[in-house]
């Protein structure tokens, strides 16, 4: 799904040629991952993107300046729970800063953020539930469609 918020970003901010992705470096494997995914998307769109790191609140300040020096039309929120722990912050400087951006969670666009694409959490809860009541009255974990 990371390849598709960028590509909903790039729709709705369609004169951005230059974007950003947020990324945990105390996550390499998320980081791996999401600049991987991010990477091709944006080469497929013709944008340029730049990977800009954050693991504390107190780098949030200086991602934006610097998407702010870049002029980056956009950025992308990666899917580090670091971040979705931040939503509010996180959405309260992107509307400072005129920055338009996408998350994983529709909760980043309830805290004011532009929008998300992703999984939603609730949802996933509850089915969580349902497979753990099915394994519990006996189904078998691998005849349970995925």
């Amino acid at each position: 799904m990371g390849p598709k918020r960028l590509e909903l970003l790039h729709e709705v901010v369609p004169t951005a040629t230059v974007v950003g992705l947020l990324v945990n470096p105390t996550s390499p494997d998320l980081v791996e991952a999401d600049v991987k995914e991010q990477r091709a998307a944006a080469q497929t769109l013709g944008l340029e993107l730049h990977v800009l790191n954050a693991s504390t609140e107190r780098d949030f300040d200086s991602v934006f300046a610097t998407l702010s020096q870049l002029r980056a039309g956009g950025l992308v929120i990666g899917t580090d729970s670091f971040f979705y722990t931040r939503k509010e912050h996180l959405a309260a400087l992107s509307v400072r800063h005129r920055v338009p951006t996408v998350h994983q969670y529709r909760e980043f666009a309830r805290a004011g953020g532009l929008m998300s694409y992703g999984t939603d959490t609730s949802d996933l809860s509850r089915q969580v539930g349902v497979y753990t009541g099915r394994i519990l009255k006996g189904d078998k974990p691998a005849e349970l469609p995925v």
